[in-house]
């Protein structure tokens, strides 16, 4: 072949060649671009529906932390008889329903939220359970009073997980 046919072929080969390239990546941009915007509406979509949803959970976990307080809660459930394992119990009892009955709300949450409030939880349970062994407890009205006196000089311990979700719920509106 003769050497300004070689010449000849690659001057229109060469830009075919380059405006090829160029297409091929605009097109390539232009799809993942796309493929970014449909993807961000959707998820701005979930958020929008899955927002309300979340919400409910907070504010049932909210009502749950806030009737296992137990300044609330000693007062709420009066002793049923004077023995104190009785009234521990029947405390507990009423702590672990609650609990369970908002079990599937942790769905909704973070691990970081759910453990919290489960911290809370076994807190309180715990603090009833330390008062209850005390040698000054011999009745359940002892046993409310040893409780809420442990409550003058440290906080309820459902008041931190509050304090977490309110942070967390704050969070979601960003």
């Amino acid at each position: 072949m003769d050497f300004n046919k070689i010449i000849e072929l690659a001057s229109y080969t060469l830009p075919a060649l380059v405006t090829g390239v160029v297409a091929y990546r605009f097109f390539e941009l232009h799809i993942k671009n796309n493929d970014r915007k449909r993807a961000f509406l959707l998820n701005k979509q979930a958020h929008k529906e899955s927002l309300p949803v979340r919400l409910q959970a907070y504010e049932r976990m909210t009502l749950f932390l806030e009737r296992i307080n137990l300044t609330k809660l000693l007062i709420r459930i009066s002793p049923i008889s004077q023995n104190k394992h009785d009234y521990e119990n029947f405390v507990i009892d009423q702590i672990e329903q609650e609990f369970e009955h908002n079990l599937t709300q942790q769905i909704y949450m973070s691990d970081d939220c759910w453990t919290i409030i489960t911290t809370a939880k076994n807190a309180t349970i715990q603090m009833i359970r330390k008062a209850a062994m005390s040698d000054k407890v011999d009745n359940a009205d002892k046993l409310r009073e040893v409780i809420l006196n442990d409550l003058l000089e440290k906080q309820s311990p459902s008041i931190a997980a509050l304090s977490f979700i309110k942070s967390e719920v704050a969070e979601l509106w960003y």
